[in-house]
């Protein structure tokens, strides 16, 4: 056997790492408007220059490009030339660089001061205050699935040692409604009888929503019968005995091999698709994501405009105190040093949110001019479009594209959708013109739809109904888009067996 042992070796490799800046610019871009918020109001905790007034905005962040420049020129490493400017000491080139830094800083600050209005929204009225007030005094926090158990659980008549197994039992339930664990597991892992945990768990699952802390499918479905007082009905056998016959929609080898009629069969059937086999989603469903849209399309006369929705960015400034300090003479110069440094990163907080803002206006832009046919005739009109199309136009990466629309939404004569919605795929026609994939997804669900539930149409069906319509789709094809729809196949949909 070789001697092993541990040694220390040294190698060089080449490997791009992003700057903080720009690492810093690309979550900006990425990141929502209420999580841009949340950020915002982080790099304010950290940057005492760095001030955010509570009041909605009105204006867009916009910033002069020859102005930009200029905040870019201050920020970079390297040190200007001996200029001789006022403020510089005598002690070291050190504190010589320093002090040609302040100079600059200080002009930087008096030409954000000739141009507020650029750099800093606009004040608002207190309606508008007053109205963005409500809307989030509107939001409430939704309560989770392990909320609502354990507030049953205050309520139940266990004693305390059975609340805490009751307690282990809720923590082991999943988003679904189901327990991960057995009573077995949960009973060696806390040091408990199983017969106990047994005992507790029955009481857990009476608990609501009904079907709660199921092991499986089948346990799910038959504590939401028991519950109804349905254990002596045709549809408890089904699911007790003959689940995977259901799932296989095999009704007329359910009939015979339970002795009932099939159209008893299917009329239990029926009613067992009124149940819930993820009861833990009966309260997700409730909570409602909070989409603020940042892009608003309007039709202006025979045009779409497309307009940036700033109201829920915050106002964003220099703190007057720290810009004071540095022009200050007596200012010590490590004191200097430090906020002409959380002053150059101010600045570039601000000058990314401004290039954000465009960036974003610039590729709604783009989308709004290739789906136009999209606003004024819907689904039909809806364009093939690729992210490196829109790169292309705009003149970005494809990944500035991708980063950029993340989780951003659009209020549109048409309803909000979310960016990534206009970018889709294409199928062609026999004309040799495109449609967008999502038109001709449309188009297989409302031949579903509209099919006989006795002879449902197979993918080659639907191949030969869109093919007539014009469009040139393969089986493969309606497979996908059937999938990617959640449709069954089609001796799954069958009601006639």
């Amino acid at each position: 056997m070789q001697n092993q042992s541990i040694s220390l070796t040294q190698e060089q490799r080449l490997q791009m790492i992003l700057a903080p800046q720009l690492r810093q610019s690309l979550e900006l871009l990425q990141a929502p408007i209420l999580e841009l918020q949340h950020l915002i109001r982080v790099e304010a905790e950290q940057n005492p220059t760095l001030e955010v007034i509570d009041v909605v905005p009105t204006e867009p962040l916009e910033v002069e490009p020859n102005v930009q420049r200029d905040r870019e020129d201050a920020m970079t490493t390297d040190p200007p030339p001996d200029t001789g400017r006022e403020g510089e000491t005598d002690t070291a080139a050190s504190d010589q660089v320093e002090a040609l830094d302040f100079s600059r800083e200080l002009d930087l600050l008096s030409r954000m001061d000739k141009d507020e209005s650029r750099y800093y929204f606009q004040n608002v009225t207190p309606e508008d205050e007053e109205r963005r007030q409500y809307h989030y005094d509107s939001i409430t926090q939704p309560v989770s699935l392990q909320e609502h158990l354990m507030s049953q659980l205050g309520f139940s008549e266990l004693d305390a040692v059975d609340r805490e197994i009751g307690e282990l039992i809720i923590g082991s339930i999943d988003d679904r409604g189901y327990l991960v664990a057995s009573p077995a597991e949960l009973a060696q892992n806390a040091g408990y009888g199983v017969s106990q945990v047994k005992r507790v768990l029955h009481v857990v699952q009476e608990f609501d929503p009904p079907g709660i802390a199921a092991a499986d499918l089948r346990e799910c479905l038959l504590l939401q019968l028991q519950r109804m007082g349905r254990q002596r009905r045709l549809e408890y056998r089904i699911i007790d005995k003959h689940l995977d016959l259901l799932a296989a929609h095999k009704f007329k080898e359910i009939a015979r091999r339970l002795d009932a009629p099939v159209e008893k069969v299917h009329a239990a059937a029926q009613f067992i698709a009124t149940l819930h086999p993820r009861p833990g989603d009966l309260l997700n469903d409730t909570r409602s994501p909070v989409v603020v849209p940042e892009v608003v399309v309007r039709r202006d006369g025979d045009v779409y405009v497309v307009d940036l929705n700033d109201e829920n960015l915050p106002r964003l400034r220099i703190s007057g105190r720290y810009e004071r300090l540095l022009r200050d003479e007596s200012t010590a110069p490590e004191v200097k040093k430090y906020i002409a440094e959380r002053i150059r990163a101010a600045n570039y907080m601000i000058g990314s949110i401004g290039q954000r803002q465009r960036t974003l206006r610039r590729i709604a832009q783009e989308i709004v001019r290739v789906q136009t046919p999209f606003f004024d005739e819907g689904l039909s009109g809806l364009r093939p479009l690729t992210m490196a199309r829109i790169a292309e136009e705009v003149g970005v990466h494809e990944t500035t594209i991708s980063r950029a629309v993340s989780g951003k939404y659009a209020r549109t004569p048409r309803g909000v959708f979310e960016l990534k919605y206009f970018f889709t795929t294409g199928v062609k026609m026999s004309g040799g013109t495109d449609v967008s994939n999502k038109y001709i997804q449309d188009q297989i669900a409302e031949l579903v739809s509209n099919e006989d539930p006795e002879r449902p149409l197979s993918d080659q069906d639907i191949v030969g109904r869109l093919q007539q319509a014009g469009y040139r789709v393969s089986r493969r094809t309606v497979n996908k888009y059937r999938m990617i729809l959640k449709i069954p196949p089609s001796h799954l949909r069958r009601t006639g067996r």
